[in-house]
C-alpha cells in the first residue's frame, strides 16, 4: 500500500453510541458557552494597535477597558485580530461589536481558523460566501451562527470594510465548548492495526468515523479486510479520497454496486477533513466533509481490536511551511535578492486553476533584460529576453493548472539556462544560454507592481492567482512571516500564511452530465452533447412533446423529446406524426408476431418488451398526453385466456405499474374481458373472449388498450399451450399518445385582485420558469414567491417591458426585456426565466435574452417560504388581467385549470389561439379554434396536412385529364333551350387567382383550361417552341389576348411555379418567383358563366384558337402540383375527396411526389431510420419459423438490386397489395369465421417474412 506521510488519523473507529449520537446531533447539544471572556491578555494578538489602550486585549465583547476595543495602527485589509483559545474547541457562533462610544466599527470581515497559529484556513458560508456581515454602529451586537461548526484552537478576524467616517474597531466573543479527541501521528511507514475478533458476529450497523490532515496528496488512510477476501480501502490520490470496495465473492458482486468512487478535493491542505462511513445492512453512506454518496454494497463487516506498528506517536506534529495566496491579478510579492551575482536561482511550489499568469520576474544587471517565468495554457515557460537579441525560451510541464502542488526550480548562469518542474529538467542549448548574466536586486513573484513604482517588471499574460510556498532565492529560504510583518520585501493583495484555493467544481453544479472546469474565480460548464444549454446546462434544447413541436410549425419526423424539461430525465428519440393532432409513436423490440408453444402454469412463457425510452420517461410522456393507446393482438388455437372452471387467468399482461392485468384490447379495465365481450359479439356468447371458446382453429382477440395508468405493456405471460394442437401468438403495436394536456393548460384572470396559489417553489440553486401569456392590460404581476428576505417576481412592467426581479441575499436585482412592439396585443407571448449560481436570464419570444452575472462569491441559495402566487401578489395589488398558459417551474407543469375551477375571479381555459397561431396555416388554410388549441381548415386550399403545407401532386399519363364541372354549382333550367339563358343569375367572374406548379418535357402541352357557356375561355399552354402562353378570351367576338413568356424553354424537365392574378382587365403574372409581367387585356373584363376547368387533354370540340386547340389535343404528360383556381382545388378534389365533387378523371392520373423531391428524400430517410432503430428481437424460447437469416437477406438483396430490379419492383407491388388486403381482412376480423382467422395468422406470418425481405432489399 501507499503511505500518508504526515497524515493524522483521528477516531479511526468510532462505535460508541453516545459519541455517535453527538455526531448526528450536530449543534443540538449544549455547545454555546462564551469562550473569550475568561481568556488572559496574552491570548489576544493583532497585526498592530493604534495605542496601548487600543490593544487586542481590550477586544472582549461589552467591555469598556482601555479605549473600549481593539483598533489597528492603520486601517487597511491587512490587519487582523487573533485569539488563542488554549486548546482545540468546537466553535458554534461568533459575535462582534464596534469600539465603545466611538465611530469605529467593522461592517464586514473574514473569519480564519487554525490548529497551530499557522497555515490559516478561511471559514466559508454556503461554500461561496467570503465575508461575514458586521456592525452598523459601535454598540449593537451582531451574532453569526456557524453551520457547520469550527474545530480549532486559533481564530483570526480580518476586517474587510469599516465605517468610512471612522476606523477599524472591534470587540468580539466566541461561543462553543471543549472538543477533546485522541490523535495519532503517522510518518508514512507506520500504521495502526485493528485485528478481527473471530468470536464476534457481524453487526447490522457499522459506523467508521475519522478525521485526518496531511500535506501529502497520496497515501492509504484505512484498509479493512473481512471474510472471503472482502476489503475496503480509503486512499488519497491527487488530494482526493478514493473509496474502493471488493466483496471478495464473485457470486455476490452486483453490477450496480460501484467498485470505487471519488469524493472530496484539495484534501492535502494540512487542515482537518472528516470521513464517515455508515453501513446499515448493505446500504452504505460515505461522507467526506459535507459531500455524501450513497450506494448498495456487498460483503460484511466485523468488530476489530487495536494494535499498532512502526513509528507511531499519539500527538500531532505541525509542519511549518507558510503558504501565500495571490488573491487577484493585481497581486504581487516583491523580494530582495543579492545583486550582481553571476547566476540567478529560485525555487518554489505553486498550485492554481488558471491556465496563464506570471510566476516570477527577475531583473538582470548590467544589461537591460530579465528572466520571465510564467504559465501559458497550463505549461511553464521560461523566457530570457535581452535588447537586440532573440529571446531564449524553454517550455516544461503540461496541465499544471490542475490545482495540485507543483515544484519549480529556476537556474541561469553563463551559457546555461534550465527550469525543473516536478523533478523533470528542461534546459536550453548552450548557444541559447546567456553569454553573461548578473542577478538584479529584486524578484517579483505572481505579478508586477503598477508603473508608478518604477519597476522594470513585465507581465505579458497578467498576474498569477493561486498559492505559493517554500520560496527560496539564491538557495536561501524566504521568511514569509517577516514579509507579513513588513520587515522584508513588499506586497499587494496577498493573504500570507494561508492557501485560499478552493475547488469550485465540488460539488459539481453543472447539471445533466455537463463537464465542469474552473479558474481561480469561477467555474464553467461544457454542455456539449448533453442536450442541454445555459451556464449550468440546466435548460433542455428539446421540446417536451410532439404537440409543442407541432406548434413551432414542424412536420412529421423523428424528434428528441425531453418530457420533464429541465428535470432529471434525459431526452429520447421518437417519431411525431403531425396530423390534426400530434401523435407520439414510441417503438419497442416486440413489434413482430411471436408464436408460443409448450407452456403451462408451472412453465409459463414471459415475453418482455423493451422500449426506446425508460419507464420514467414513458410515464412522463403518458402523463403529458391527452390520450394514449396500444394495440394488443392475441392469436389462439386451443389456448385460453381464462380457466373456465375456477376463473383463474391463464394468460395476462403487465403494465408500467408492474401490476397484472387480465383485460384485453378493446375492453375496459374490468377483469377477464375482451373487446368482443364488451360488444357482445364473441364467437361463443357464453364467454367474454373469443379465445376462451377453446376452438381447435385459429381465432383472435384484438383491440386497443387505452387506460393510461396501465400503459405501456411491458410483459405478456402465456401458460396454456401445452395441450395437443395448442398454440398461441401475440403482437403488440407501438405506444401511441395524442396531444399534450399541459401545453394548453391555461387560466383567465378577470380581476386585478384575483390570483391562483400553489405550494412554495423550491429552486434553491437552479430555478427556471416558463409560460405563455396574452393580455390587453398595460401591466400586471405574472408570478411572485416570497421568503423572509429572498423573493422572485415576474411581471409585465409596461406594455413593452417584461421584468424579472429577485433577491437571494445580495440585494434586489432586476433584469428587463424591452420589445420594439407592445406585448399587450392579445396574442400569445412566451416568457422564459432562469436563475442559477452563475447568472440570471430572461427571454421573451424570439427577442435576444438578457443576462446578469451573479456576484462573485455572493449568496447563491434562493430561500422562499410563502405560497407561490400566480396572476397576482400577496397584497392583491398589481394583479394580471389576461391569460396564462403552460406554466412550468423547473420542468414541472402547474395545473392552472384545476385550481381555477375553485378560485373566484379566475376561469379555467382561454380561447383566442388563432390570433397567435393562425400564421401556421399556409396556402389559404383557415385557422379554427378548438377548446385546447387550434386546427387548420384546408378545405379551400390546394394543399393538405396539419398546416395546409403538404402539396398535392399528380402524374398525368399520355391523354389523361381531370375535369372539374362548375355547372353543378348553378341551377340550370330544364325548359331552356339555350345554355346561356339557362344560367341563373348569369354569374360573371371579374377576378381570379390561379396558382400551380408543373414539370414536363413535352411540347405543345395544355396545362390548364377554363371554359364558359358563352364560348369564352382561359388557357395556359406550352407552345411548340417551349414558350409559356396565357390566353384570355373574354369576348367571343374578339381574338384572345396572349401573354407570351419566351425567355426560356419551359418544357425543360424542371419544376416551374406559375401565379396568375387578374383584376378585371389587368393581369399580373409571376413565373418561378422572379419573372414578372403586368398586361392589360383588350378582349374584356369578365369571364361569364364558367362551365368547367380541365387539366390535361381537352376531349370536347371547343371553339378555341389554333394554338390552344393543338395543345388541348396533345394534352399534358408530366407532373402537376397544387393547382388552385380561386377557391377551387381540382387536384385535391380528385385525389383527396372530402365530400362529393363534380370531378371526372380520364386516363392514367396517379398521385405522385415527383414534384416534391425533398419530400421523397425525407420519406426515404425516415424509412431507413425505421429499419435501423426499430428492428425487433424475438424471444429465444420459440423463434418464428419464418425468421429471415441475415446472410440470406444480404445475398438476396444484392442480387435483387443488381440483377432483378424490375422483378423486385413487381414483387413489392404485389406484396403491398397483399398487405392492404390483409389490413381490410383484419378490420372485419370479428365477423369472420375461425377458418378465416387461421388464414389471417398464416397470411400475416408469410407477409411478415415477405415485407422483411422487401425492406432489406430496398435498404441495400
Amino acid at each position: 500500500m501507499g503511505s500518508v506521510t504526515g497524515a493524522v488519523l483521528k477516531m479511526l473507529l468510532l462505535l460508541s453510541t453516545p459519541n455517535w449520537n453527538r455526531v448526528l446531533a450536530g449543534n443540538s447539544y449544549d455547545c454555546d458557552a462564551p469562550l473569550v471572556s475568561a481568556l488572559s491578555q496574552a491570548s489576544f494578538s493583532s497585526s498592530s494597535e493604534l495605542s496601548s489602550s487600543h490593544g487586542p486585549g481590550f477586544a472582549r465583547l461589552n467591555r469598556r477597558d482601555g479605549a473600549g476595543g481593539w483598533s489597528p495602527l492603520v486601517s487597511n485589509k491587512y490587519q487582523w485580530l487573533q485569539i488563542d483559545l488554549g486548546e482545540r474547541m468546537e466553535i458554534t457562533s461568533v459575535a462582534t461589536q464596534g469600539g465603545y462610544g466611538s465611530s469605529n466599527w467593522v461592517t464586514s470581515y473574514l473569519l480564519m481558523f487554525s490548529d497551530s497559529g499557522r497555515n490559516w484556513k478561511q471559514y466559508r458560508q454556503e461554500d461561496s460566501i467570503w465575508g461575514f456581515a458586521g456592525n452598523a454602529n459601535a454598540d449593537s451586537v451582531v451574532y453569526c451562527r456557524l453551520q457547520p461548526s469550527i474545530k480549532a484552537r486559533f481564530l483570526r478576524f480580518i476586517p474587510l470594510e469599516w465605517n468610512p467616517k471612522g476606523r477599524i474597531g472591534m470587540r468580539i466573543e466566541v461561543f462553543g465548548c471543549a472538543y477533546r479527541s485522541e490523535v495519532v501521528d503517522l510518518d508514512g511507514k507506520s500504521s495502526l492495526l485493528y485485528r478481527f475478533d473471530q468470536k464476534s458476529l457481524s453487526p447490522i450497523k457499522d459506523i467508521i468515523s475519522l478525521k485526518f490532515k496531511t500535506t501529502q496528496s497520496y497515501g492509504v488512510l484505512l484498509h479493512w479486510e473481512g471474510l472471503n477476501g472482502a476489503h475496503i480501502t480509503l486512499e488519497l490520490r491527487r488530494g482526493k479520497l478514493y473509496f474502493l470496495i471488493n466483496s471478495g465473492d464473485a457470486k455476490l458482486a452486483s453490477s450496480h454496486a460501484p467498485t470505487s468512487l471519488t469524493l472530496g478535493s484539495l484534501l492535502d491542505d494540512q487542515h482537518w477533513h472528516s470521513v464517515l462511513i455508515q453501513r446499515l445492512g448493505r446500504q452504505v453512506n460515505l461522507t467526506v466533509d459535507e459531500h455524501r454518496h450513497h450506494f448498495h454494497a456487498q460483503g460484511e463487516f466485523s468488530y476489530l481490536h487495536l494494535d499498532y506498528e512502526g513509528n507511531v506517536s499519539f500527538s500531532c506534529s505541525q509542519p511549518q511551511s507558510v503558504p501565500v495566496t495571490f488573491l487577484s491579478p493585481r497581486s504581487y510579492l516583491a523580494l530582495p535578492g543579492a545583486s550582481r551575482e553571476d547566476e540567478v536561482s529560485a525555487t518554489f511550489q505553486f498550485r492554481t486553476w488558471n491556465k496563464a499568469g506570471l510566476l516570477l520576474f527577475s531583473e538582470l544587471q548590467l544589461v537591460s533584460g530579465g528572466l520571465l517565468l510564467f504559465l501559458n495554457d497550463g505549461k511553464l515557460k521560461l523566457n530570457l529576453y535581452r535588447p537586440g537579441k532573440l529571446p531564449s525560451d524553454i517550455t516544461a510541464g503540461v496541465g499544471l493548472n490542475d490545482g495540485q502542488w507543483h515544484s519549480v526550480s529556476l537556474f541561469a548562469k553563463r551559457n546555461y539556462l534550465s527550469v525543473t518542474v516536478d523533478g523533470q529538467v528542461a534546459s536550453a542549448a548552450p548557444s541559447m544560454g546567456p553569454e553573461h548574466i548578473y542577478s538584479g536586486g529584486s524578484y517579483y513573484f505572481g505579478g508586477c507592481p503598477d508603473n508608478s513604482v518604477g519597476s522594470k517588471c513585465k507581465s505579458p499574460l497578467g498576474g498569477f492567482q493561486g498559492c505559493m510556498r517554500l520560496i527560496s532565492i539564491s538557495h536561501k529560504v524566504v521568511d514569509l512571516i517577516s514579509v507579513q510583518q513588513g520587515s522584508l520585501g513588499n506586497f499587494s493583495d496577498l493573504q500570507i500564511d494561508s492557501c485560499g484555493i478552493m475547488d469550485r467544481c465540488l460539488p459539481n453544479y453543472c447539471e445533466h452530465g455537463g463537464e465542469c472546469s474552473q479558474s481561480w474565480d469561477t467555474f464553467h460548464c461544457n454542455c456539449a452533447n448533453t442536450g442541454y444549454s445555459g451556464a449550468t446546462c440546466h435548460n433542455s434544447i428539446y421540446e417536451q412533446s410532439c404537440e409543442a413541436y407541432k406548434h413551432r410549425g414542424n412536420t412529421s419526423g423523428f424528434y428528441y423529446i425531453d418530457s420533464d424539461g429541465s428535470g432529471p430525465l434525459e431526452p429520447f428519440l421518437l417519431y411525431c406524426n403531425m396530423t390534426e393532432t400530434a401523435w407520439t409513436i414510441i417503438q419497442h423490440n416486440g413489434s413482430d408476431i411471436t408464436r408460443v408453444r409448450n407452456t403451462n402454469p408451472e412453465n409459463p412463457y414471459a415475453g418482455s418488451f423493451k422500449y426506446v425510452a425508460s419507464l420514467e420517461q414513458l410515464q412522463a410522456t403518458i402523463n403529458h398526453a391527452e390520450y394514449c393507446e396500444q394495440e394488443l393482438t392475441y392469436y389462439c388455437r386451443k389456448s385460453r385466456l381464462v380457466n373456465e372452471k375456477d376463473g383463474t387467468p391463464l394468460s395476462w399482461w403487465v403494465g408500467r405499474t408492474n401490476e397484472t392485468q387480465t383485460y384485453w384490447g378493446g375492453s375496459l379495465p374490468d377483469l377477464q374481458k375482451c373487446a368482443c365481450g364488451l360488444e357482445g359479439n364473441c364467437i361463443d356468447s357464453q364467454y367474454s373472449c373469443n379465445c376462451d371458446a377453446d376452438l381447435n382453429e385459429w381465432t383472435n382477440d384484438t383491440g386497443f388498450l387505452s387506460y393510461k395508468e396501465h400503459l405501456p405493456v411491458t410483459k405478456i405471460v402465456i401458460t396454456d399451450t401445452r395441450r395437443p394442437h395448442s398454440e398461441a401468438a401475440y403482437k403488440l403495436g407501438p405506444l401511441l399518445c395524442r396531444g399534450d394536456r399541459l401545453f394548453w393548460n391555461s387560466a383567465s384572470f378577470n380581476t386585478e385582485a384575483s390570483y391562483l396559489h400553489f405550494p412554495t417553489f423550491h429552486g434553491e440553486l437552479s430555478a427556471d420558469v416558463s409560460f405563455f401569456f396574452k393580455t390587453t392590460a398595460s401591466s400586471g404581476v405574472f408570478l411572485e414567491n416570497l421568503g423572509i428576505t429572498d423573493y422572485i417576481r415576474i411581471e409585465l412592467r409596461s406594455p413593452a417591458v417584461v421584468t424579472f426581479s429577485f433577491d437571494v441575499g445580495n440585494g434586489p436585482s432586476e433584469i428587463s426585456v424591452q420589445s420594439p412592439t407592445h406585448f399587450n396585443d392579445n396574442q400569445w407571448h412566451h416568457v422564459w426565466v432562469e436563475r442559477n449560481m452563475k447568472e440570471a436570464a430572461v427571454q421573451v419570444d424570439q427577442l435576444s435574452p438578457r443576462r446578469q452575472p451573479a456576484p462573485a462569491d455572493g449568496h447563491v441559495l434562493l430561500q422562499l417560504n410563502s405560497q407561490l402566487f400566480v396572476g397576482g401578489t400577496a397584497t392583491r395589488q398589481r394583479g394580471f388581467l389576461g391569460c396564462i398558459r403552460s406554466l412550468q417551474l423547473n420542468g414541472v407543469a402547474l395545473d392552472l385549470e384545476e385550481r381555477a375551477k375553485v378560485t373566484p375571479g379566475v376561469e379555467p381555459g382561454c380561447g383566442g389561439h388563432c390570433s397567435s397561431y393562425g400564421k401556421l396555416c399556409h396556402h389559404g388554410g383557415k385557422c379554427r379554434e378548438k377548446p385546447s388549441g387550434f386546427s387548420c381548415d384546408c378545405t379551400s386550399s390546394a394543399y393538405t396536412g396539419p398546416f395546409c403545407s403538404d402539396e398535392i401532386s399528380a402524374y398525368f399519363g399520355s391523354g389523361a385529364s381531370i375535369i372539374y364541372n362548375f355547372q353543378e354549382n348553378y341551377s340550370l333550367s330544364k325548359n331552356s333551350s339555350s345554355h346561356a339563358a339557362s344560367f341563373q343569375g348569369d354569374v360573371k367572374l371579374s377576378r381570379e387567382t390561379i396558382k400551380f406548379s408543373f414539370r414536363t418535357t413535352r411540347t405543345p402541352s395544355l396545362l390548364l383550361y377554363v371554359s364558359s357557356f358563352y364560348k369564352e375561355y382561359l388557357s395556359v399552354i406550352i407552345a411548340r417552341n417551349g414558350s409559356l402562353q396565357i390566353r384570355y378570351k373574354l369576348n367571343r367576338y374578339q381574338e384572345p389576348d396572349v401573354v407570351n413568356f419566351d425567355f426560356k424553354n419551359m418544357a425543360d424537365g424542371q419544376l416551374h411555379h406559375i401565379k396568375i392574378n387578374r383584376e378585371e382587365a389587368v393581369v399580373f403574372v409571376e413565373i418561378d418567383e422572379n419573372a414578372r409581367r403586368q398586361v392589360h387585356l383588350a378582349s374584356g373584363t369578365e369571364l361569364s358563366a364558367i362551365r368547367s376547368l380541365v387539366l390535361g387533354r381537352i376531349l370536347e370540340h371547343s371553339d378555341v384558337d389554333q394554338e390552344t386547340a393543338l395543345a388541348g389535343a396533345q394534352g399534358f404528360l408530366g407532373c402537376l402540383s397544387a393547382v388552385q383556381l380561386s377557391h377551387v382545388a381540382p387536384l385535391k378534389a380528385a385525389l383527396h375527396p372530402s365530400r362529393p365533387a363534380p370531378i371526372t378523371i380520364l386516363g392514367h392520373v396517379t398521385e405522385s411526389s415527383c414534384v416534391a423531391q425533398a419530400g421523397t428524400d425525407a420519406t426515404s430517410r425516415e424509412r431507413t431510420h425505421s429499419f435501423a432503430d426499430h428492428s425487433g428481437t424475438r424471444d429465444g424460447r420459440e423463434p418464428l419459423t419464418n425468421t429471415i437469416k441475415s446472410d440470406s437477406a444480404i445475398i438476396g438483396g444484392l442480387i435483387a438490386v443488381v440483377i432483378f430490379i424490375l422483378l423486385c419492383i413487381t414483387a413489392i407491388a404485389v406484396r403491398i397489395y397483399q398487405q392492404k388486403r390483409l389490413y381490410r381482412r383484419n378490420e372485419a376480423k370479428r365477423s369472420e369465421n375461425v377458418d378465416s382467422a387461421e388464414a389471417v395468422l398464416k397470411s400475416e406470418l408469410n407477409i411478415q417474412h415477405a415485407v422483411g425481405e422487401n425492406q432489406k432489399e430496398y435498404f441495400f
